[in-house]
């Protein structure tokens, strides 16, 4: 099932927090009506935190376990530790970027890959963005975005770059699998040099242990990918993982068991399908060499 919203999940741990009181109250055997009754707090209000469209504060999830008789005092803590770190998220380092992110709901992925602990990324076109140079990221949002002036393409070429340092170093970095398309070394971004150090910057983060880049080669022909890009992310558990399709105005997530099952089988044939990782930093050390001075 394909959900557009304004904005993804704020946070995995509002997710979590919605599955857990989502639980909760269907084991006490109540309906939203009934609670909404007891406690005097709106319906839909109560719905869109089972759903995850909304926070919620300490007070009302108190009142909620109370309402659901949960006594056990290491789940209810666990459950508002739940609340806080939402909360927490709500404060994100990117919130500084809002002018240029809200108009594109950008902002709703990036609150997705802050709480992933691993992702898998195809590109046919480009480098993805979690692996661009500072110069290939400016070259490509300024030809992307003309309707932005030259401020606003450096504000997201940083809220990339500090993606990067983010999700790929730092204490507990996330596991990213990229496959990228063999297009995407023949297509000249900025310049030869541009694409020099692009390549080399590939290289140097396929070393990452964290980091696995694959090359789809231009001889396989037809393959699943064919249908465009999309990146899977994945969550700590219990949090499902899903899937993320950026479009230039409205970008969707796919969050059913079919669908990020599609995918997962999807990207698993593109990998098995590509050169190997190290096949693949050769293929970039090739490529660099032969770019037009």
């Amino acid at each position: 099932m394909a959900l557009k919203r304004k904005l993804a999940p704020q946070s995995v741990y509002r997710r979590q927090l919605a599955a857990r009181l989502r639980e909760l109250r269907e084991a006490s055997g109540l309906t939203l009506t009934e609670v909404s009754e007891q406690i005097e707090v709106n319906q839909g209000s109560l719905s869109r935190i089972e759903t995850g469209e909304r926070g919620t504060t300490p007070v009302l999830v108190r009142a909620l376990l109370d309402c659901y008789a949960v006594t056990d005092s290491e789940l209810r803590d666990d459950i508002l530790d739940l609340v806080r770190a939402d909360k927490e998220q709500q404060k994100p380092w990117w919130r500084k970027y809002s002018a240029v992110l809200t108009p594109t709901r950008y902002d709703g992925y990036l609150a997705l890959e802050a709480g992933a602990i691993a992702l898998a990324n195809y590109q046919p076109l480009l480098v993805p963005g979690l692996l661009q140079t500072e110069d290939y990221a400016r070259a490509v949002i300024a030809q992307m975005r003309p309707d932005l002036g030259a401020d606003q393409v450096d504000a997201l070429v940083k809220v990339r770059m500090e993606r990067q340092e983010s999700r790929l170093s730092g204490e507990h970095p996330a596991e990213l699998r990229a496959v990228l398309d063999e297009a995407v070394l023949h297509r000249v971004i900025g310049s030869p040099t541009v694409m020099r150090q692009q390549f080399a910057r590939l290289v140097q983060v396929g070393e990452q242990p964290n980091v696995t880049i694959q090359i789809l080669p231009f001889t396989l022909g037809a393959h699943p990918g064919l249908y465009g890009p999309f990146v899977i992310l994945a969550f700590p558990q219990p949090t499902a993982p899903l899937v993320w399709l950026e479009n230039p105005n409205n970008s969707v997530y796919l969050g059913s068991q079919s669908d990020i099952q599609n995918y997962t089988d999807t990207f698993d044939q593109l990998r098995a399908s590509a050169f190997s990782p190290a096949e693949t930093l050769d293929r970039l050390i090739r490529s660099s060499e032969e770019l037009e001075p």
